[in-house]
């Protein structure tokens, strides 16, 4: 990654802060909160080197918006479609890339699952 920059070590804090999986301009505004001064598009350039660094992932969860998580490790996200809440999950316990892997005879390198539902905070208005 490219050198060391107090912006990007806040970008990187404010999206580990949280696990709301936030968009750039959440992100924006609580890193203005520490660096009045930062641009939107300066947190977009770092936003990016941390992606090509794999510090960060980005989460598409259909919604035409980009999120964001500092959780890099191997996990499922669930997507409420009625309050646009997204949750983090750990994988099973059977081993879905073990799964692929034997079946196909391939290398699995990562694993992005998106699951999409209403949460149970939002099932009681269903």
């Amino acid at each position: 990654m490219k050198n060391y920059s107090r912006q990007r070590e806040i970008v990187l804090n404010v999206l580990r802060s949280t696990k709301t999986h936030p968009t750039a301009n959440w992100i924006y505004e609580k890193s203005r909160e520490q660096l009045p001064k930062i641009s939107l598009g300066t947190v977009y350039r770092n936003l990016t080197d941390l992606l090509a660094a794999g510090e960060i992932i980005e989460v598409d969860v259909g919604d035409n918006l980009r999120h964001f998580d500092a959780d890099v490790s191997d996990h499922i996200h669930f997507h409420c479609t009625e309050c646009g809440a997204i949750a983090d999950s750990k994988m099973p316990d059977n081993n879905i890339k073990n799964y692929v892997e034997e079946n196909i005879g391939c290398r699995v390198v990562n694993t992005k699952f998106v699951f999409s539902g209403v949460c149970k905070e939002c099932i009681p208005n269903k």
